[in-house]
């Protein structure tokens, strides 16, 4: 399947509960559009929803035999060219974007509010602990799905409990264990969707933080690429080593594949530098992780989420089906 085509409709499965649906359904959204890479194919039914409430009426009314995907700001993404099969949903800014102080140096934060933002409100309190995700392209609640973190800081230590959605449409809530924290990952059930979450800080000033969050950017517009069309870190850093040290003792700086290029800057970062298709993306990628484990015998790990269909079944091999 390509790009181009369109998947069959989804809406007649949900019956007459599409009445009492507050949110957009948008059958075959490119999801390019919507991807910090700009890259990807349609999602055969975007639904949108209106607020939690509205989440949970969708979710007891979509049968069980149809997939379902949740993406955030698209930042730490890149979707397969042939797109994604059943539901995609993209909780908006409008019902998931606020921030709200509870006092005692905790904020209840949804799952779209950009994580840049929720260090700017944690600053505007006086809550320390937060200027790290002032570096960190995406939203909350990608950030509680694989334990975002940055400068020895991590988002375990800052979740008090989260508030979910099940596949049947159940509303719940995880304390910080039950989310089963790990170095970027959760084991909490992949069918759970994140709609916001109870976070804590530290008493700090005002000034202290802010003079965090600029060292914290200072430094990432040194040394990343944030003005190109990317999905931040490409590869988890392997134990004990950083990842771009992997990259480039491998040789792959600069590398470039079709579109698809690992940045001179940080080459721990794929960039689309000439009108990429997720195709050169991710076989750009598997090409460094094959040209790292034959050159320096390091196993480097995906952090960038890869998702959908490859096109007319033009799949890529892990490591290029090369053996260990």
């Amino acid at each position: 399947m390509s790009a181009s085509l369109s998947y069959p409709d989804l809406l007649p499965l949900l019956g007459d509960a599409v009445e009492d649906i507050r949110g957009r359904l948008i059958p075959n959204q490119l999801l390019s559009a919507v991807t910090w890479f700009r890259v990807g194919g349609p999602a055969q039914l975007m639904f949108q929803p209106a607020d939690e409430a509205d989440l949970a009426v969708f979710m007891k009314a979509l049968p069980e035999d149809v997939p379902v995907t949740v993406v955030g700001l698209g930042s730490n993404l890149l979707v397969r060219d042939g797109g994604i099969e059943g539901v995609v949903i993209r909780l908006p800014i409008r019902g998931f974007g606020q921030v709200e102080y509870l006092g005692g140096h905790k904020l209840r934060v949804g799952a779209s509010v950009p994580d840049k933002k929720l260090a700017e409100e944690a600053a505007k309190t006086g809550t320390g602990g937060f200027a790290f995700y002032t570096g960190i392209p995406g939203a909350v609640g990608g950030a509680l799905r694989m334990n975002a973190g940055a400068h020895g800081t991590e988002t375990k230590d800052r979740v008090v409990n989260v508030n979910a959605v099940t596949r049947s449409g159940e509303i719940l809530t995880l304390s910080n264990e039950e989310m089963g924290y790990a170095y970027r990952h959760s084991s909490a059930s992949k069918d759970l969707i994140f709609t916001s979450a109870v976070f804590e800080g530290f008493a700090q000033s005002e000034d202290e933080i802010r003079a965090e969050m600029a060292e914290v950017v200072a430094h990432r517009e040194k040394a990343q690429p944030i003005r190109e069309k990317t999905g931040g870190s490409t590869f988890k850093n392997p134990e004990g080593n950083s990842a771009w040290k992997v990259v480039d003792a491998a040789g792959c700086r600069g590398l470039q594949i079709g579109g698809a290029k690992m940045s001179e800057l940080h080459c721990n970062f794929m960039l689309n530098v000439a009108d990429a298709t997720a195709h050169d993306l991710e076989m750009l990628g598997e090409t460094v992780r094959s040209e790292a484990l034959a050159k320096t015998g390091t196993r480097l790990e995906w952090e960038i989420k890869r998702l959908g269909a490859f096109v007319d079944g033009a799949a890529i091999e892990p490591f290029l089906g090369k053996a260990d």
